[in-house]
């Protein structure tokens, strides 16, 4: 039998909902067979599309579609250098394409290649957030009445930027200038910096004021205001974002712990992953972590030492389903949970790949789930049901996804300030917070 070749490789680049996303197409020999992925890194897209089509597109043409495996080790090492965030999304969307491809070619989910369902949906976890307790609270009682058990909720640190509350990405000068009146206890910003925003110019501080002890007490306050209004039925989760001193992460950790949270998320950033060590010796606390690796000697031992409960890796980051599922397997024997990273900024494709090792995983633990604009469920048919506060595979071959290249074309990537970089975020004296 001839064997079914790549014919094809597009790189689509779009934006339906204000969200810069790259998706692969691969076209086959065969024809009217394709497969999608997602290679979205939506702060460096077009750097991704250039190493999808001037690198892996040549490499990989005329290559036998079913051997998934090969392709993906030799593209990995193809480039000698490895295990950066350009080149891992570029050969993921190659690699979920394939998978796309072989499930349609066997007419079955890809989580039946995998070896079949180890449950019906995934439940996921969605995001409350306001600037205020009693705001917040509102929101995760709305997720409550929708069917969502489990519920990541932020807060605006009074004063401050603040990771996740909704306004951590607008510019200062669209945000409350900091005065000393609604400053917790934290210092004062810098005259220059308050002089730049009454005269409209933040270029200093594009991301806002941000201070540690304020933001962990503003916190906890959240913590407690949603455990005694909602109990301890509700499943809360939080992502601290890397941003405070990890000496500081280990007190917060430890603060936490009578909270009873499903995960704390991302407390140290990876060049900090040793102090995971004092957390582990020092607390209960159930660790995330995991969007910010690319590389497997990141992982590895962090699963080995058990030092995480929960790996929050953003698939496309990794190279893609070929190693997520190596690294999902190797959680399962060390009893480490998956919690694939999927807020917007993974496409529907994404969302899509993750749910099918959700579905096939034993070792599952929660799904981060973003709830897609409309124009984006339009353009992506296929986008997995979220209902019940699970989401749901629509048992279509293959990832169960498409994407309308026209409707694609409506939507180009805008520009951006700085290219779209992540905003800057600094302490009062000026100095950088890591994102």
């Amino acid at each position: 039998m001839k064997p079914i070749t790549i014919k094809n490789v597009k790189t689509i680049l779009t934006e339906p909902d204000n969200i810069r996303l790259v998706i692969v197409k691969i076209e086959t020999s065969e024809p009217g067979l394709y497969g999608v992925g997602c290679a979205t890194f939506t702060q460096r897209p077009t750097a991704v599309a250039a190493a999808i089509e001037d690198y892996l597109k040549p490499f990989i043409l005329g290559k036998n579609v079913a051997d998934i495996e090969d392709i993906w080790q030799s593209s990995y090492v193809s480039s000698y250098w490895r295990n950066g965030p350009v080149l891992n999304n570029a050969l993921s969307g190659v690699d979920q394409a394939l998978w796309d491809i072989k499930g349609k070619m066997a007419n079955m989910p890809v989580y039946d290649l995998l070896g079949g369902r180890a449950r019906e949906a995934a439940p996921v976890y969605v995001h409350a957030s306001g600037n205020s307790v009693e705001e917040v609270g509102d929101r995760v009682e709305s997720f409550i009445e929708k069917g969502f058990h489990h519920i990541r909720i932020q807060m605006a640190t009074p004063g401050y930027a603040t990771y996740g509350n909704g306004k951590s990405n607008i510019p200062q000068s669209e945000q409350a200038a900091p005065d000393k009146k609604n400053v917790l206890d934290g210092p004062i910003p810098t005259e220059s910096f308050l002089r730049e925003y009454k005269e409209g110019k933040t270029y200093t501080h594009p991301g806002g004021i941000f201070e540690p002890k304020p933001y962990m007490r503003s916190a906890l306050s959240l913590f407690e205001y949603i455990r005694e209004r909602f109990g301890y039925g509700l499943e809360i989760l939080h992502d601290v974002h890397e941003r405070i001193p990890p000496i500081l992460g280990v007190w917060f950790a430890k603060e936490v712990e009578k909270y009873q949270l499903f995960f704390l998320e991302d407390l140290f950033s990876p060049e900090d992953n040793e102090y995971f060590k004092m957390v582990r010796n020092q607390t209960s606390t159930p660790i995330a972590m995991g969007e910010l690796w690319n590389s497997p000697h990141e992982i590895i031992p962090m699963i080995k030492d058990r030092l995480i409960d929960f790996i929050r890796i953003h698939m496309s980051q990794v190279g893609g389903i070929t190693p997520a599922k190596k690294i999902t397997a190797m959680g399962e024997l060390f009893n480490v949970r998956t919690a694939w990273h999927g807020p917007g900024d993974t496409s529907p494709v994404g969302h899509a790949a993750n749910l099918m090792l959700d579905i096939n995983a034993y070792n599952f633990g929660i799904q981060e789930a973003a709830i897609p604009g409309e124009r984006t469920k339009e353009m992506f048919p296929g986008f997995p049901e979220i209902k019940n506060g699970m989401m749901w595979p629509n048992g279509k071959p293959g990832l169960g996804i498409d994407i309308d290249e026209e409707m694609a074309k409506k939507f180009p990537f805008k520009e951006r300030e700085f290219g779209g970089a992540w905003d800057t975020v600094r302490r009062a004296d000026g100095s950088m917070v890591k994102p």
